[in-house]
């Protein structure tokens, strides 16, 4: 609900479950019956291993390959950031546990300012490099959180959300929560090895088995962050096909890595040829929008939790609604409940545009003045219906 209702916080969930009466209905609470409280979700998720979270996202892609939405033999991976629930103001040190004001009245002090003022500490901190760095500094309450630089430019504790998504339906088959200090070429193979993971839980549903490709992860997507020596060496002894953006190093030396060289070049070829541009382009698309989904629609982009295992547990359940969507995209023809619900509005809108044209044009042909009546009628019926393409709730790719 979370997920489909676009709301943050377990106490906006709770309360808007227990406000609505469809809601209780579908979960199977009765008037009589309390609901929950937001602080009894929370410890239920605690409770509850990461192994039980992970076999209900599995259950979902089992559903997603029955309905022959999964395939996964072309995969995308790409990383966004997600704000921590800590504050940067309540960091302190990793080795004496003192605050940023302490330490730099220390520094103040170490330097001959016996009473330093909010303008000498503010120049103390304005020359001193490193001042923000992970090694030295992290949250009391939520050690995991990383000071990192936001998709915006903004400087946050923050955390890395990582994931696999299936190019040919647009699938998410993985998702990881990692550091967000980590680079890219390191939380890789975390998301890779968590995509198999689970297709081979997909895998011991026979039903579901039989949809899926017979060779699975042979082609990887990624963007220019993951281009590494490294990178391509491994994936080629996992013999997956790789195409990867490269970045501009200029003229690189090949003296004794031959090896290197022919599967830099080969990779290189790939992406410029016809498929890889095409791929290229559908990365971008079918990767950024379950990002658009789930943590900017969603409402995922701030996380109201702490510790890494915790928030991967909810963010599990939240794309495990996105790939629910889907489903619903197949059966119904939009992916969300708000898209619906501008679809019918639309419906209405239309239906009732064309009854009162009718109307008008039998009158237009009984007083010999069809066209002018017709075309002021169109635009008077059309300001009239609640339709507004510009403000119509649609959901990104719905």
């Amino acid at each position: 609900m979370g997920y489909f209702a676009g709301i943050d916080s377990e106490r906006g969930i709770a309360w808007r479950c227990a406000d609505s009466l469809a809601l209780r209905e579908f979960l199977g609470y009765e008037l009589s019956r309390a609901w929950p409280d937001h602080s009894s979700v929370s410890r239920t998720r605690r409770r509850l291993d990461l192994e039980t979270h992970q076999a209900v996202f599995a259950w979902v892609l089992r559903v997603l390959a029955q309905e022959g939405l999964l395939t996964g033999k072309t995969v995308g991976v790409d990383a966004s950031t997600l704000e921590a629930n800590a504050a940067l103001r309540s960091i302190v040190r990793r080795d004496t546990g003192a605050s940023y004001d302490e330490f730099l009245e220390e520094l103040a002090r170490a330097s001959g300012i016996s009473t330093p003022t909010r303008a000498d500490l503010a120049k103390i901190d304005r020359k001193r490099p490193r001042k923000g760095s992970n090694d030295d500094w992290t949250h009391p309450h939520d050690p995991e959180a990383r000071i990192t630089k936001m998709k915006d430019g903004r400087t946050h504790l923050a955390y890395k959300a990582e994931h696999a998504v299936d190019l040919d339906t647009g699938a998410v088959m993985a998702v990881t929560v990692q550091a967000a200090s980590d680079g890219d070429t390191k939380t890789l193979w975390n998301t890779i090895t968590e995509a198999a993971d689970q297709l081979e839980r997909v895998r011991e549903d026979p039903s579901a088995a039989e949809r899926l490709n017979a060779d699975v992860l042979k082609e990887l997507i990624l963007d220019k962050g993951y281009h590494s020596n490294e990178v391509l060496e491994e994936l080629d002894d996992w013999e997956i096909r790789t195409y990867i953006s490269e970045p501009d190093r200029g003229r690189r030396r090949w003296k004794g890595k031959v090896e290197v060289r022919d599967l830099v070049y080969a990779n290189r070829r790939r992406v410029r040829g016809k498929r890889g541009k095409w791929l290229l382009r559908l990365r971008g698309e079918l990767l950024e929008r379950p990002f658009a989904h789930y943590l900017d629609r969603g409402g995922m982009r701030r996380v109201h939790l702490r510790g890494g295992e915790n928030i991967w547990k909810r963010l599990l359940i939240h794309v495990a609604g996105c790939n629910l969507g889907l489903v619903m995209r197949q059966l119904l023809g939009h992916g969300t409940p708000r898209a619906l619900r501008a679809a019918r509005a639309l419906r209405q809108g239309l239906q009732w545009a064309l009854s009162h044209l009718h109307r008008l044009y039998r009158r237009a042909l009984r007083l010999g003045r069809a066209p002018a009546i017709v075309a002021g009628s169109i635009r008077l019926a059309l300001s009239k219906t609640s339709f507004r393409p510009g403000r119509v709730a649609f959901a990104t790719g719905c």
